[in-house]
Formats: C-alpha cells, sequence, structure tokens
C-alpha cells in the first residue's frame, strides 16, 4: 500500500514558502503522491491553483485532487486546466472528482445542486471527449492541450453509496475515499462495494482504491485533531461537527502505525493523510512514527 500526502491548503494563513518546502519534502520522502482538497465557501487555497504550484515545485510524486467539486466547474474548463496540468508534470495528474457535501460551495460560485450527480456523469464524459481531441461544440475547433497521458488522467470517483457508486462505475478509474478513524469495517465495507460495482456495470479491470483521513501528532495532536475537524465540520452544526471530529483518532504514532496495518489487509492501493498543521516538521514526526 503506497502513502500519500495531502498538502496543508486548508491551514488558515499558510504562505507560499511553507507549500513549497511541504512540497519538496513530500517529493524526496518515501510518499507516492501529493493531494489537494477543494473547498470554495473557506479559507483555503484553490485547488487547481494548488497542484499548479505543486506540479512546478515537485519531480516525482504524482499530483491528486482528493476531490474537485466537478458540477461546481465548466466542464470544458476543467478539462483544459487538468491536461495543462498533466503536461506540465509530464503526465503525473490524477483527478479525484465528486458532487461535494455541502451546499455553499455552490452558492459560491452561482452553481445549482441540481440533478448534481447527473450533471457529474455528463461532466465526466465530456471532459474525455476534450481529452481525445473531440470537437465538442460546434463551430468550435478541438481543445488542447493533449494529455501527456493516453487518454487523459485518470480520474477517481468520491462516491461511496450503493446508487452513487453504480453510476461511477462505469466511467471512474477508482475510488478517492475518506474516513474520519479510519473505521477499517467501514472502508473494507467500501471498497467490497467498489469491487462489486465494478463487476456489475462489466469492468474488467480492477479499481484503484485510496482513502484518506485527518492526522496529527505532537505534544498537541489529540486537541489539535479535534479543534481542526471540528472547525472543518462547522457547516454541518455544532453538535454533529463536534461528534464528527470525535470519531478522529490518528493522535499517537501507535494509531497511525495499527491504521496503516489495517488498511493493508482491506486491499487499499493507498493511504492518503492529511495534516492539521502546516509546521513542516509533522512529516518528520510521520516518517518517524511510521519507521
Amino acid at each position: 500500500m503506497k502513502l500519500g500526502m495531502t498538502l496543508p491548503s486548508f491551514v488558515v494563513g499558510v504562505d507560499g514558502a511553507t507549500i513549497r518546502e511541504w512540497c519538496a519534502r513530500i517529493d524526496d520522502g518515501p510518499f507516492s503522491c501529493v493531494a489537494v482538497g477543494e473547498r470554495v465557501a473557506y479559507p483555503s487555497h484553490d485547488l487547481i491553483t494548488s497542484l499548479a504550484f505543486a506540479a512546478a515545485a515537485t519531480r516525482r510524486v504524482r499530483l491528486v485532487s482528493t476531490i474537485a467539486v466537478a458540477p461546481t466547474h465548466d466542464a470544458v474548463r476543467l478539462a483544459k486546466q487538468a491536461a495543462t496540468i498533466d503536461v506540465l508534470s509530464e503526465g503525473r495528474l490524477t483527478l479525484g472528482v465528486g458532487v461535494g457535501g455541502r451546499d455553499q460551495d455552490y452558492q459560491a460560485v452561482g452553481a445549482s445542486t441540481a440533478a448534481r450527480f447527473a450533471k457529474l456523469d455528463e461532466q465526466v464524459e465530456l471532459m474525455r471527449s476534450v481529452w481525445r481531441g473531440d470537437v465538442v461544440i460546434d463551430g468550435v475547433p478541438p481543445i488542447g492541450p493533449t494529455p501527456v497521458q493516453p487518454n487523459g488522467p485518470p480520474i477517481l470517483t468520491a462516491s461511496m453509496g450503493p446508487k452513487s457508486l453504480a453510476r461511477s462505475a462505469r466511467w471512474a478509474d477508482g475510488l478517492s475515499g475518506f474516513d474520519l478513524a479510519p473505521d477499517i469495517d467501514s472502508v473494507q465495507s467500501t471498497n467490497d462495494a467498489v469491487r462489486i460495482a465494478w463487476t456489475k456495470s462489466g469492468r474488467k479491470e480492477r479499481p484503484w482504491l485510496s482513502t484518506s483521513t485527518w492526522f496529527a501528532l505532537g505534544d498537541d495532536a489529540p486537541e489539535r485533531l479535534h479543534g481542526y475537524a471540528r472547525n472543518y465540520l462547522s457547516t454541518f452544526g455544532d453538535a454533529a461537527a463536534d461528534a464528527m471530529a470525535s470519531m478522529c483518532r490518528l493522535s499517537d504514532p501507535g494509531a497511525l502505525r495499527e491504521a496503516v496495518a489495517a488498511l493493508e489487509t482491506t486491499g487499499c492501493d493507498e493511504f492518503v493523510l492529511v495534516p492539521t498543521t502546516d509546521d513542516p516538521r509533522e512529516l518528520d514526526r510521520l516518517v518517524d512514527a511510521l519507521g
């Protein structure tokens, strides 16, 4: 199982020099990817801009969106941006997409939440047409650039429910999941559901399976992990945010080692960790914790 790392783009006030150092350390470390998430109505860095920055600041690791809330984007522009990052990174982009879970992100850009799952299906089809060089709008020439990766960047789905998985099994290359604990039984159940959905849709290739979660290490780790998660989840209300934040448990080396070992048994291909601080020394603490 590979170990990925998310940039601290959601830590309020993080600056360019710090993100650059995180990119360098991740690229030089034992990590498989540098990941970036997306929120609009939140004081976080923009996903596409951050992926472009990471493409320039790294040479080895893959670049992964976890995830782009596609229905808040114009599909043609998103396809062009993704293709550009794929070219500039020499074929290192993986595009995770989903519908998100917060109406505020749609409201912030004037997008509708109506029929967003169907819209996502249509967007993926349109993006792949753009990457193939098809004429997607009458009277408009094909839209480049041509991605380095054949057929364009791999696309991962954030869907984990039965109906959503059945839809995305037709077009996704795998799963970009998230689990608060992480709860191993839940991750195993999700991975099994993905495999079943792929089989039912007639897919012959196996799906890529990844999950992610927040973590914290150091003297203030338990308090920082809970506070970060609670603040991030506050849009769901104080009681719900507090309850969900209490499920987060990766705040000491032993819990991290246990989670990594357990996740390997579920067939996960990649475990992407999400930091709760922008202090680059957190990466040193993580490497020490995992040996």
